[in-house]
C-alpha cells in the first residue's frame, strides 16, 4: 500500500510552506511560482531568526497569469505567507523556484524539479543524492490565490511533482512542525476533519487533494496520462 506523506508548518513564522522513508511513497509537491504582485506594507520582521530573515530576501520568480517570466523581487514583497501554513496539514514540500540561471530553465520545467531537490532538502533534510530532478516528474500547473490576514497571501501558479522514493529525513523545525504517512483513507477522514474545523489544511493543498489527487494516486503506475505540461488549472 502506498501512503503520502503530509507536514503541517511549524509554529515559527515561515517563509514558505512546506517522507518518512520506510515506505515508498506518492509525493505531490506544489512548485511555487508567484503571479504579478504589488508592493507590501513595511512590516517589522524583528521577531524573526536569522535564517528566516534570510529566506525572505530571497528572490522568487515574478509571472504574468500565464506563467510568463516578467521579473523579479524579495519573497518577503511578493509571496510571504507568515499566517497562511501556520499549524495547517499540506503537501510534502514547496519548491519555491528563485531568480537565478539554474532555476529560471524552463525546458520540461527542469528549473522547477531542481528547485525542489534544493527545498525538499532544506525543508525536510533530505540529502540531495536521494531524489534527483530526473526521478521527479511534472504533471501539470494550477493558478490560485489565497489570503491570509490582510497583510500576508498568495497569488500563484504552482507546477504540480511527484516523486515515489526511500528517503532518510531530517526536518527544519524553522520549517516543518510534524509530519506524517496517510493512506488514501486516512486523508479523507483528514479532509473531512478540516471541513468540520477539527484541523487545519493549506488552501492549495485543499483544492489539489479535492480536485485532483485522489485519481492521481489511483493510477501512480501510470501518470503519463495525466501530463498536462501545456494547460494552466484556473482555481
Amino acid at each position: 500500500m502506498w501512503r503520502a506523506l503530509l507536514r503541517a508548518g511549524s509554529a515559527a513564522p515561515r517563509s514558505g510552506p512546506g517522507v518518512r522513508g520506510e515506505r515508498r511513497e506518492p509525493s505531490a509537491r506544489t512548485a511555487r511560482r508567484t503571479c504579478a504582485t504589488v508592493t507590501m506594507p513595511e512590516v517589522n520582521t524583528d521577531h524573526l531568526d536569522e535564517q528566516q530573515v534570510q529566506l525572505l530576501a530571497e528572490m522568487c520568480i515574478l509571472i504574468d497569469e500565464n506563467d510568463n517570466r516578467i521579473g523579479a523581487e524579495t519573497k518577503k514583497n511578493c509571496h510571504l505567507n507568515e499566517n497562511i501554513d501556520k499549524d495547517c496539514f499540506t503537501n510534502t514540500c514547496c519548491s519555491h523556484p528563485l531568480s537565478h540561471p539554474q532555476e529560471l530553465e524552463e525546458n520540461d520545467a527542469i528549473g522547477v524539479r531542481r528547485a525542489a531537490q534544493r527545498r525538499l532538502k532544506a525543508e525536510l533534510g533530505i540529502p540531495m543524492e536521494q531524489v534527483t530532478p530526473e526521478e521527479i516528474s511534472y504533471l501539470t500547473r494550477i493558478h490560485y490565490k489565497a489570503k491570509s490576514d490582510g497583510i500576508w497571501g498568495e497569488h500563484e501558479i504552482d507546477y504540480i511533482l511527484f516523486v515515489q522514493k526511500d528517503v532518510t529525513l531530517n526536518p527544519d523545525p524553522n520549517e516543518i512542525q510534524s509530519y506524517c504517512y496517510v493512506t488514501q483513507k486516512e486523508l479523507k477522514q483528514l479532509l473531512d476533519k478540516a471541513a468540520r474545523n477539527e484541523v487545519k489544511i493549506t488552501p492549495w493543498f485543499k483544492l489539489i487533494a479535492e480536485t485532483f489527487l485522489f485519481k492521481w494516486w489511483d493510477n501512480l503506475n501510470n501518470l503519463n496520462k495525466f501530463v498536462e505540461h501545456e494547460k494552466i488549472h484556473r482555481m
